[in-house]
C-alpha cells in the first residue's frame, strides 16, 4: 500500500485529512505523470459523487490541473465506471473520480484513471506520490501563465453517453419484472432513472434524493435493510443496490435473501460458460471469496484464479491472462468485454439479462452456489499500527492457534483495509458458533494490541 494511495485511490476525511492542498498537488502531479507523452495540452476528465465535499475537491483538483496547462472537462455527478468509460469515448488523456465509494459522507477520495480507462498501476501511483510528497517544488516549477494555462469546459452529455453504453451490453427489453433499485443517494441517483426507464419492467427507485450528506446513510449496498423490507412489502421480483459511486452492485431475491458478489459471479460465470463466452472457462476472484464458490466452480467445470483484495488486482490478472469475468464479494463485478473497472449498473443490466434469457427467478439462479458461514469483524486501529500489526507476536500467536484448531474445516484471513484504518478479521467454516467465537477472540486481541487513539 502506498503512502498516499490505498487500494482504491487517495482517501480520508475531506478537507482535514485529504486536504485541498493535497488535492491540488495530486492534480498537478497527475497531469505531469499521466499526460507527459501526449505532446499537446492534456485533456483530463473529472467526475464526482454527491458528497457535499466533492465540489471542494473538484475545485482544488481543477485548479491544480489548469495551473500546469492541462485542460479539464467536468462531467458532473456520474458513477466511477462512467469516468473510466468516457476517458476513451471522449479521447481524454486521463480521468479522475472524486468519491469515497461506500464510506460515510465525511470521507472523500480521488481515483485516477489512465488514458486507456484502467486504474493506475502501483508504479505509476508511486511516481505521483513521489512528486506530491517528496519533490513538491518540481510541481511549483511546472506552473504555467498567460495563454498557457488550461481551460475548463463541461460535458453535458456525459450521463447519456454512459447510459447508452451500459444498455448496449444487455438484453434490450426485460419485461414483466418488478424491481426495487437502491441508489444509495449517490452517483446512481444521476443515472438510474434513465437507465431503467425503458427496459419494460416496473421499477421503484429508493434513496435517490441526494442532499450532500445522506450518501450511504442507512442505504445502498452496505445497508440492505431498507431494500429487503421494500422488496418483501411490495412483493418485488428482486432488489438491486449500488454503493455511493455505483461501481458495486448487490442484489436481493424476491424473498429478501441477499445475493452477494460471490453469488453474482457464480451466476454470471455459469451463464457465460454455457454460452461459450467465458474465456478460458475461468473466473477471477479474491482471497475474500467464500469457500462455497470453490465448490460451485468445481461442480460446473469453472477454473478459479485468486488475487489480492481490490478490483485493481482482478483487472491486472484479467489483462495478464486474457480473462473476462471476475469480481469481489463486496459487489465489484468486472465484465472485461464491456468495461475496464467494476460497474454496478452494468452488473444490474447483465443480471436482468440472465433472468430474461433463462426465465429463472433470482433465487433459482443464486441456488447454484451454497455460501459457507462467514464471520467478519472490523477492528479500528491507531494510525501508528498500520502495516505494523502483522509483526506483533500476540496477534501472530492467536491466529496460528485458531488456524490449527480449525484443522482444515475452514479458513482464517486477517488483513488490513486498503481504504480505512481497520483490520478485517474473517473466518469461514461449517460451524457458525465455532468460527464466531474464534473471530471475536482474534478481534479482541487485535483491539487490545492496536487500540485506536
Amino acid at each position: 500500500m502506498g503512502r498516499l494511495f490505498g487500494t482504491d485511490g487517495a482517501r480520508g476525511v475531506a478537507v482535514t485529512e485529504l486536504t485541498c492542498g493535497t488535492a491540488m498537488q495530486i492534480g498537478r502531479a497527475a497531469a505531469a505523470v499521466l499526460c507527459r507523452k501526449s505532446g499537446k495540452k492534456a485533456k483530463v476528465l473529472i467526475g464526482k459523487d454527491t458528497r457535499i465535499s466533492s465540489d471542494i475537491m473538484e475545485a482544488a483538483l481543477t485548479a491544480g490541473l489548469l495551473s500546469v496547462g492541462a485542460d479539464v472537462v467536468s462531467l458532473g455527478v456520474v458513477p466511477t465506471p462512467a469516468v473510466a468509460y468516457l476517458v476513451g469515448e471522449l479521447r481524454a488523456d486521463a480521468g479522475i473520480m472524486i468519491s469515497a465509494s461506500h464510506n460515510s459522507m465525511e470521507f472523500n477520495g480521488i481515483k485516477l484513471f489512465a488514458g486507456n480507462g484502467y486504474k493506475l498501476s502501483d508504479d505509476v501511483e508511486e511516481e505521483i506520490e513521489a512528486l506530491v510528497l517528496d519533490t513538491p517544488h518540481e510541481l511549483i516549477a511546472m506552473q504555467k501563465s498567460g495563454a498557457d494555462v488550461g481551460r475548463l469546459t463541461h460535458e453535458t452529455d456525459a450521463i447519456d453517453l454512459y447510459v447508452k453504453h451500459v444498455l448496449s451490453t444487455g438484453e434490450r427489453e426485460i419485461n414483466g419484472l418488478t424491481i426495487a433499485v437502491d441508489c444509495a443517494n449517490g452517483s446512481a441517483s444521476a443515472t438510474a432513472e434513465k437507465l431503467f426507464a425503458d427496459i419494460g419492467s416496473k421499477v421503484f427507485l429508493l434513496s435517490c434524493e441526494p442532499d450532500g450528506v445522506n450518501i450511504n446513510d442507512n442505504c445502498g449496498s452496505t445497508h440492505l435493510e431498507q431494500l429487503i423490507d421494500f422488496v418483501r412489502e411490495r412483493k418485488c421480483d428482486l432488489g438491486i443496490a449500488f454503493d455511493g459511486d455505483a461501481d458495486r452492485c448487490l442484489a436481493v431475491d424476491g424473498d429478501g435473501n441477499i445475493v452477494d458478489g460471490d453469488k453474482l459471479i457464480a451466476i454470471f460465470s455459469k451463464d457465460m460458460k454455457e454460452r461459450g463466452a467465458l474465456k478460458a472457462d475461468t473466473a477471477v476472484v479474491t482471497v475474500m471469496t467464500n469457500l462455497g464458490f470453490s465448490f460451485f466452480a468445481k461442480d460446473n467445470g469453472i477454473k478459479v484464479n485468486t488475487t489480492k483484495v481490490g478490483d485493481r488486482y482482478i483487472i491486472e490478472q484479467m489483462l495478464a491472462e486474457g480473462f473476462n469475468m471476475g469480481g469481489e464479494q463486496s459487489g465489484h463485478i468486472i465484465f472485461h468485454d464491456y468495461a475496464t473497472t467494476g460497474d454496478g449498473e452494468l452488473t444490474a443490466i447483465q443480471l436482468l439479462s440472465v433472468m430474461k434469457r433463462t426465465g429463472k427467478s433470482l433465487a433459482e439462479l443464486a441456488s447454484v452456489m451454497e455460501r459457507y458461514p462467514q464471520v467478519m469483524i472490523n477492528v479500528k486501529i491507531a494510525q501508528k499500527y498500520k502495516e505494523q500489526w502483522k509483526n506483533i507476536p500476540e496477534i501472530e500467536d492467536i491466529i496460528s492457534e485458531k488456524d490449527k484448531a480449525l484443522d482444515g474445516r475452514g479458513r482464517i484471513l486477517v488483513r488490513e483495509s486498503g481504504t480505512e484504518p481497520l483490520i478485517r478479521v474473517m473466518i469461514e467454516g461449517k460451524d457458525f458458533n465455532e468460527i464466531n467465537d474464534m473471530a471475536v477472540e482474534i478481534a479482541d486481541k487485535v483491539r487490545a494490541c492496536c487500540h485506536a487513539e
